[in-house]
């Protein structure tokens, strides 16, 4: 035996420091091997030891302190091959132990299809030389609850069903000792299991009947329809009636639910507490002129409800409406809890007082990008909610695609082991082994304020719907389902094996379901239907969706005195707070804006806009891509201290009884960011809710949100929202991504006043158009063509006046014209283009061409347009004057809408670059062509 065999490995000096603890505090409870070997450092009395181990190891063994495997300088004593033997053995169980953390999920018996697979070689204790010998030999584990002092085979049970049986756990890739030792503690000193009271069990029971018996009535009452059943994934039932028990427990008082449409009517039924008599009337589909043109297929659609714990407390559930776009309704549920928290005053204690609880499909966990973008938001200051709970209902399928065909990594799941959070892997014919998983997920997210998933593995009774034959492409693995039993059955022949309840039992409680059902679709069938109010309700009430011509215009002005103030506010700071010198100047600069002696920028108007809302009680919330300081330099909401980097926003500190201002710089997301904040916007109806774009090009990174949520919304799922998208658009030859934010696309997705869309061109313009948007009750996304270069533009600047005493005009007409009889065309544009059209006019001495501003397109104000045309002739041609190419920007949707005359009474055509599939030249010499051809054209003729 060399030397070096002699010494032990420094992995294990942990082990080696903690025995030292107990041989300090109780000599006996150490080996003798150990005990003589302390007492030879320390004379008996433990004082001699170096202090390499006082209290903790360095890299060093304490038994080779010079690391070169002979005796230090300390006097350390060479050790008999005895002893070196046994600190062998010590070693080799401790990476046995810690391979069994890390490593037991593999073998865990999660499918209930049977399929296992292969055991990594580190979980054989053969691999660590141990035979069948060795396994009554005592050890000491001093990491494991229990005994110190216990045998091979004792430990290697313990292990094996903490992690090996129906639950495995990824928890060792959390750095945090703390989390790791609080979550092995749990789990290992219950081996991983719950012990139930037989009432629990039969709850438990209950719930799985309720799941089977809703399934396989909805299968024989409507053959044939889809329903996107549950069957084989019932144990979601119990486990959502066991985590919302939890919750109430645990004081929470919210919940927000996003699921997709795979076991939605289920849940809806048995837990969310929709009546079935109003989900069998949505199968009958009775009432269709209810629906022309609007409404959503019943899987789609969201319910609110309160449940009742058995201890007497309200939770508040809200399940999301969500389309047929799997997992985007993700950071919408974060988005409406962040809401609903803020509204509560959680401050600090988020988590505490809501919970969002996220039902994922496997495929879609691992496929959708959205899906990383929401996990990513989980601890960000300007999004976190205290811990979701996910729960990824694991048919080991998507449609017809399986996981080897769908995912590179071992786990639906592995795309959230990005966060410092436990993953649990369970087996869901399990039900006892989900109710532990369940209550330890709940416990660590209230504990750790984090996310937490739990991931349970099933099946798909039926493919991917009703109408699905799904053995054409998973024969085997179909063959094996259509051959089990259901969950509810395996789960009822267990606990009729511990006593205590008949099969006759079981029946009745299926027979109570059952009779419940008959009755709800009988009175579906045969008893008249009130749909009830219309109305909103909660905190909606007062506010309007619907046509625009309903509301009555907002007095959007504010006292000269109060802006100047309000100004002037901003451009203080704290005495001890070090300013940027260029930051400096900008403040200096709002307060010559803030006295009268300079116009206002945009920014400005802005800064107002805020502040004023602000300390009129209407919160404020922004968030985009370094919308702090503004993509474009222009913003400086929040100022850094150059010399110590601390932060402060003025716009924070204007009154002590201000409603809150919030900007946040986003991570670099678009779907994850904007469906947040339109999932905010969903319950702060009463406040300025705004995502701003860095480009607006960027916004198509997030069209499903646009698409799906934010136009649709009203129509399909009768759910309004206040969302403000700030897009910043112009062609400055700054390339095609850097252009256009497709302002096309928006006015296609108008239709019934569902959104509004303005391209403001002066700064009061956009200071109006803010404030109308909460001081209106009427509830419509805006959609904001914001500006680049007319940030600094020299005439793109307003007065105080025309803040105080103006509103937002739709229109604004040329007021240089004094002879309109005599025009011979008209200019009509919207945004940038106006000022370099007005140039133009100048440089040739045109000033008989009219240039009409269009500020707002949707909804579209024909009443103010017609006006002030009527005062041109008949028959004068109007020229729509764009940037984009004719394929592109407004002019397909005024085309759309007036053909080639508008109202019949003044010729219409347009002026713009040619159709194009990019929106824009990456050259800049090429963009100056292209625009000096636009502005040329415009003034060219008569």
């Amino acid at each position: 035996m060399s030397n070096q065999d002699l010494w032990p490995s420094s992995d294990s000096l942990a082990y080696v420091e903690a025995l030292y603890q107990t041989y300090l505090t109780n000599p006996d409870a150490v080996d003798p091997h150990w005990r003589r070997y302390f007492e030879q450092w320390s004379g008996g009395n433990g004082r001699g030891l170096p202090a390499a181990i006082k209290p903790t190891f360095q890299p060093r063994s304490i038994f080779n302190p010079t690391g070169n495997g002979r005796a230090g300088t300390v006097g350390a004593t060479r050790i008999s091959p005895r002893e070196a033997e046994l600190s062998s053995l010590q070693h080799r169980v401790d990476q046995l132990i810690r391979n069994y953390r890390v490593r037991g999920h593999i073998v865990a018996r999660l499918d209930p299809l049977g399929t296992q697979p292969e055991e990594p070689p580190e979980l054989d204790p053969a691999y660590y030389g141990f035979t069948e010998a060795d396994m009554d030999r005592q050890v000491y584990t001093i990491s494991l609850p229990g005994p110190n002092l216990r045998t091979l085979r004792d430990i290697l049970d313990l292990l094996r069903e903490t992690y090996c049986r129906d639950i495995g756990v990824q928890f060792m890739h959390i750095d945090n000792l703390q989390v790791r030792q609080w979550l092995q503690e749990r789990m290992e000193s219950t081996r991983n299991k719950i012990e139930l009271s037989r009432k629990e069990q039969i709850r438990i029971l209950t719930r799985l009947t309720d799941a089977v018996v809703f399934e396989q009535f909805i299968q024989r009452k409507f053959t044939g329809a889809k329903s996107f059943s549950l069957e084989g994934a019932e144990t979601l039932i119990p486990l959502l009636d066991m985590a919302f028990e939890r919750a109430g427990e645990q004081d929470i008082r919210e919940i927000v639910i996003g699921m997709a449409h795979r076991g939605r009517l289920n849940v809806l039924a048995n837990i969310i507490g929709k009546s079935p008599q109003q989900i069998f009337r949505e199968f009958e589909d009775l009432d269709p002129r209810l629906f022309l043109g609007r409404g959503d297929v019943k899987y789609h659609l969201g319910y609110s409800a309160d449940w009742r714990t058995r201890t007497g407390k309200n939770i508040h559930l809200s399940l999301c409406f969500n389309p047929s776009h799997l997992e985007f309704v993700n950071p919408v549920a974060l988005g409406r809890m962040r809401a609903k928290q803020d509204r509560m005053g959680c401050g600090e204690a988020r988590g505490e007082g809501g919970m969002v609880l996220l039902i994922h499909g496997d495929a879609a966990f691992a496929g959708e990008g959205v899906v990383q973008e929401t996990l990513n938001l989980s601890s960000l200051e300007g999004y976190t909610v205290g811990g979701t709970l996910h729960i990824v209902v694991n048919n080991q399928i998507g449609f017809t695609t399986s996981p080897r065909e769908g995912r590179s990594c071992r786990y639906a799941t592995d795309v959230a082991r990005m966060l410092q959070i436990p993953i649990f892997h369970v087996n869901g014919e399990s039900p006892e082994a989900v109710a532990q998983a369940l209550r330890l997920a709940m416990d660590f997210r209230m504990a750790f304020k984090r996310d937490v998933v739990i991931d349970m593995y099933c099946y798909r009774k039926r493919g991917h719907n009703e109408g699905d034959e799904p053995s054409f492409t998973q024969p085997l693995m179909y063959s094996t389902i259509t051959r089990r039993e259901s969950i509810q059955e395996a789960y009822l022949e267990q606990l009729l094996k511990l006593g205590g309840l008949t099969r006759e039992d079981a029946q009745r409680i299926a027979a109570r379901r059952t009779e419940l059902l008959e009755k709800e679709l009988n009175a579906a069938r045969n008893e008249p239907y009130d749909p009830g109010t219309q109305a909103f309700q909660g905190i909606w009430a007062g506010y309007l969706g619907g046509p625009e011509g309903q509301v009555d215009e907002a007095h959007t002005g504010v006292p000269k005195a109060r802006l100047q103030a309000l100004l002037e506010k901003q451009t203080q700071a704290p005495a001890d707070f070090h300013i940027h010198p260029k930051i400096e100047r900008l403040l200096k600069a709002r307060r010559e804006m803030a006295q009268g002696d300079r116009p206002l920028d945009w920014a400005a108007a802005e800064a107002l806009a805020f502040a004023s809302l602000a300390t009129e009680g209407y919160r404020i919330r922004m968030s985009g891509q370094d919308s702090q300081r503004g993509t474009f330099s222009q913003r400086h909401a929040v100022l850094h201290d150059v010399e110590t980097g601390q932060t402060y926003t003025p716009l924070q500190h204007l009154e002590p009884d201000q409603a809150p201002v919030e900007i946040y710089n986003s991570p670099l997301s678009e779907a994850g960011v904007m469906g947040f904040e339109y999932g905010y916007s969903l319950d702060c109806p009463d406040g300025l809710v705004i995502w701003e774009a860095q480009f607006g090009d960027f916004a198509n990174a997030a069209q499903v949100i646009i698409d799906q949520f934010i136009v649709s919304a009203e129509e399909k799922w009768r759910r309004l929202s206040g969302l403000v998208l700030l897009l910043p658009h112009g062609f400055e030859g700054q390339g095609p991504e850097h252009s256009s934010a497709r302002l096309e696309r928006f006015l296609t997705l108008a239709a019934e006043d569902n959104i509004q869309v303005v391209n403001p061109t002066t700064p009061a313009q956009y200071f109006h158009v803010l404030r109308r948007q909460v001081m209106r009750p009427w509830r419509k996304p805006l959609i904001v063509m914001t500006p680049k270069s007319l940030l600094r533009h020299p005439q793109a600047t307003s007065t105080l006046d025309e803040l105080a005493t103006a509103m937002f005009q739709r229109v604004i007409d040329d007021p240089s014209i004094h002879r309109p009889q005599q025009v011979s065309r008209v200019l009509l544009c919207s945004g940038k283009i106006y000022y370099e059209l007005l140039e133009q006019r100048q440089k040739l001495g045109r000033a008989e061409v009219p240039i009409i501003r269009l500020e707002q397109y949707y909804p579209f104000p024909a009443e103010q347009l017609q006006t002030v045309l009527s005062k041109f002739p008949d028959g004068t041609p109007v020229f729509w004057v764009q940037e984009e190419p004719s394929n592109m920007g407004a002019w397909p949707f005024l085309r759309m809408r007036f053909c080639d005359t508008l109202w019949g009474r003044w010729p219409l055509a347009v002026i713009s670059r040619r159709a194009s599939a990019s929106p824009a030249t990456g050259s800049r010499a090429a963009h100056q062509i292209e625009q000096e051809e636009i502005l040329n054209a415009a003034f060219s003729g008569g």
